[in-house]
């Protein structure tokens, strides 16, 4: 009899094992899915039917956009800074009144529609197109001009100090700005981590 229970020892421990290894596999596929609600929860990519279109016709990455609109508004199509800048993508006044003259000057539009998330992402993409294509396609430096504007920034490039080239910025004097570039370009790092996974 006790060479017998002995015999059923090996056995059992290799369903033991697999077992186990079943359930760790379990745990992994688990937390994996929780992992990517969390990112996803985090990293929204909300009113994509007009980011996705916007960004076509402006040959922008969506996920660009995503980026600002999270930065600037967190998705709250009724934000109002302190200066007044409004909607989605935070746009004020003075830009709404030369964005219209861009690109909607016969249409009956006002800087209250920039509280209609289209309205707001047709703006504000037409701005983020125009500073990308302004300061070469770089994304810290079409964040610092669309943060701070084109007058700050072309200040910059034209020092040494701040700019190698006279093109793109490499580093950013002003708090306030270099803290809203490291926002913009860590928040598309993580947008393509997460939605560009294969």
């Amino acid at each position: 009899m006790a060479k017998k229970a002995k015999s059923r020892r090996p056995g059992l421990l290799r369903t033991l094992l697999a077992v186990l290894v079943v359930l760790a596999l379990a745990a992994t596929l688990l937390f994996t899915v929780f992992r990517r609600q969390v990112d996803t929860m985090e990293y929204p990519c909300r009113y994509n039917e007009y980011v996705e279109y916007y960004a076509g016709k402006y040959n922008i990455d969506p996920l660009i956009l995503y980026s600002f609109i999270r930065t600037e508004s967190n998705f709250n199509p009724n934000a109002q800074s302190n200066v007044g800048a409004r909607g989605l993508m935070q746009i004020t006044e003075e830009t709404f009144d030369w964005i219209k003259l861009k690109i909607a000057p016969s249409e009956d539009l006002t800087f209250n529609d920039l509280y209609d998330p289209e309205t707001n992402i047709r703006f504000g993409t037409y701005f983020v197109s125009y500073c990308l294509l302004r300061y070469h396609d770089d994304l810290a430096t079409a964040a610092a001009a669309y943060h701070s504007g084109w007058g700050t920034v072309d200040n910059l490039l034209a020092q040494a100090e701040y700019s190698s080239d006279g093109e793109t910025l490499d580093h950013y004097p002003y708090p306030q700005m270099r803290l809203y570039v490291r926002k913009i370009t860590n928040s598309y790092q993580r947008y393509q981590d997460i939605y560009n996974e294969k």
